[in-house]
């Protein structure tokens, strides 16, 4: 029975919070409802937007020879250095050819040098007139050609060792090791990506805005910007600040959106490149109309408020307001002016062209509770009773 009671008491506590929202009203009686005057103030407001995290430089690792890899030399999320090995692909094929080519230099240099030789001696030997024009011509083609061998064999060896290099895959830049699919004795190619490499000291956050915004920041200048914030995926804000750094030219046709990037320093690499988070863009509103949202209704989309006129009448009038929003305020940018009079509560019972008792809404709040108090000695007592 106590248990009851107390359950009693919880469900008429809660009725009367309720009919004190914008939702509903408690039964005043004489149509008694709370009216504001719209004024003007200064708001600090933010603008939110969908954002992806990128390194600033996120290199795909692709091998440039194909075979089976026998070696991976890193760990994910491991730290690389530019020219690091990270795998090594089977390259005892390509260290044969390596011998073969320098095998096949070592055959051109001394046939060179024998061809040089002959070509020292056949000069000697002119100059004496021991031979003629022809065989000494005939001898300097042939060192010559020789020299030509050597060259093309030299070249062969550097191709050769070029090839070999291929089997040793290197990171292009310094960054963290991401994601590695592909297990010791796999077969790869140049189509498989190894893994990613992710300069991550600093990261690029990719965020969208609409074609107009994108005009007016245009043409006001990155500059203009105020610095940004992140919010990652766990809800929490990034403690260092943004900068708006860049602006794509060109418009997403599917969105009508245009594309910027701001850039965060990472020095506790707390930033992961392939997360997403939210950009908070600061911005201050001067002379702006604020109204609670308690008091817009809205219908297909349209928000609608009560303003009252002279003859304490209620009008029900559609309004406009600023997309972003703290979750308790709107900013009206159309249908609300300064000085317009408007009901802040109890808006349900509304209907267009009823005629009111306009109340402050600290009266309004008085009358709840002196009405709250009025159950808890008459009604509640007897719930209690029962």
């Amino acid at each position: 029975m106590k248990m009851k009671k107390m359950m009693t008491i919880a469900v008429v506590a809660a009725t009367l919070v309720s009919c004190g929202g914008g939702g509903g009203r408690p039964q005043f009686g004489d149509n008694e409802y709370p009216v504001v005057t719209a004024g003007t103030s200064n708001a600090d407001m933010q603008s939110t937007y969908p954002a992806t995290i990128k390194g600033v430089q996120d290199v795909e690792i692709r091998p440039k020879a194909a075979g089976f890899i026998m070696q991976i030399n890193v760990k994910e999320g491991q730290t690389v250095g530019a020219g690091q090995v990270l795998f090594v692909i089977d390259n005892e094929t390509a260290q044969q050819q390596v011998r073969q080519s320098q095998a096949a230099v070592n055959t051109a240099q001394q046939q060179a040098n024998t061809a040089k030789l002959t070509y020292e001696n056949s000069q000697k030997l002119h100059e004496n007139r021991v031979i003629g024009d022809y065989e000494l011509q005939t001898a300097q083609n042939a060192y010559e050609v020789a020299q030509a061998q050597l060259a093309q064999a030299q070249a062969g060896l550097a191709s050769a060792r070029e090839q070999l290099s291929y089997c040793y895959v290197k990171s292009p830049a310094s960054g963290v090791v991401g994601t590695l699919p592909f297990k010791k004795g796999a077969l790869v190619s140049n189509a498989n990506v190894l893994t990613t490499v992710s300069n991550n000291s600093s990261m690029e956050v990719y965020f969208s805005i609409t074609e107009k915004a994108a005009m007016q920041l245009q043409a006001a200048g990155l500059q203009s910007l105020p610095s940004v914030k992140l919010q990652l995926a766990d809800g929490s804000i990034y403690n260092m600040d943004g900068t708006v750094t860049k602006m794509s030219g060109v418009i997403d046709q599917a969105t009508g959106s245009v594309q910027l990037i701001a850039t965060f320093q990472n020095p506790q690499k707390l930033l992961k490149s392939g997360g997403t988070g939210t950009i908070i863009i600061p911005r201050q509103e001067n002379n702006a109309i604020i109204i609670p949202q308690s008091c817009v209704s809205e219908v297909q989309n349209k928000k609608f408020v009560y303003l009252v006129d002279k003859d304490n009448k209620v009008k029900y009038t559609e309004i406009k307001v600023d997309p972003q929003n703290d979750g308790q305020n709107y900013i009206v940018t159309e249908g609300l002016k300064a000085g317009d009079k408007f009901v802040s509560n109890g808006i349900t019972k509304l209907t267009d062209g009823m005629e009111i008792v306009p109340i402050t809404p600290e009266r309004y709040q008085q009358k709840i509770a002196e009405q709250a108090k009025a159950m808890s000695a008459g009604d509640i007592v007897g719930a209690m009773k029962k």
